[in-house]
């Protein structure tokens, strides 16, 4: 194992709860999602955030995405920095701002380890870990999967008895 490979694998038991596949195994996947296909950027493309008269983008390379809310914009920007080409996102939007904030913090945890763990290297080394820890993420993201195209909805109903008719009095 490599000494970059040492780190990166110090840096993902250092996260625990907070590695950012784990916190999409097991707080997204295991609700109700539907899945979200990336087109395809550019390599090493940032994403940004705009606030437009049309509503918000995310704009990744060349490519602007309509987004229907800001939390829906942060969700998304996390997967596309990480260079994921789908995801799933909660069908519950009510869900989506609190998980954009743990991933984001998420990521930022881990880029902060890097820089921490590896302080007396050089910024080429300080890459080649952040480089590794980034391709592990999209790897496990994408082994775990985008759920399904379109969220399951139950179409059991419970049929509910009308009430009686008083009898009519024979007046």
């Amino acid at each position: 194992m490599t000494p970059a490979a040492r780190h990166a694998k110090e840096i993902e038991d250092l996260l625990g709860d907070w590695w950012l596949p784990k916190i999409y195994c097991e707080r997204i996947l295991k609700s109700r999602t539907r899945s979200y296909q990336f087109p395809p950027f550019a390599k090493g493309a940032a994403p940004e955030i705009h606030h437009t008269l049309l509503g918000i983008e995310l704009k990744v390379g060349r490519r602007r995405l309509l987004c229907p809310d800001l939390a829906t914009a942060r969700y998304l920007a996390i997967f596309a920095r990480v260079g994921c080409g789908a995801v799933a996102i909660p069908y519950d939007i009510t869900k989506i701002s609190r998980l954009a904030d743990e991933l984001e913090s998420s990521w930022y945890r881990m880029l902060l380890l890097v820089d921490e763990r590896a302080r007396d290297q050089s910024a080429s080394f300080r890459a080649r870990i952040r480089t590794l820890l980034i391709g592990k993420v999209r790897e496990e993201i994408a082994t775990a999967g985008a759920g399904t195209r379109i969220p399951e909805f139950k179409q059991s109903t419970r049929q509910v008895d009308k009430p009686k008719k008083a009898p009519e009095s024979g007046n």
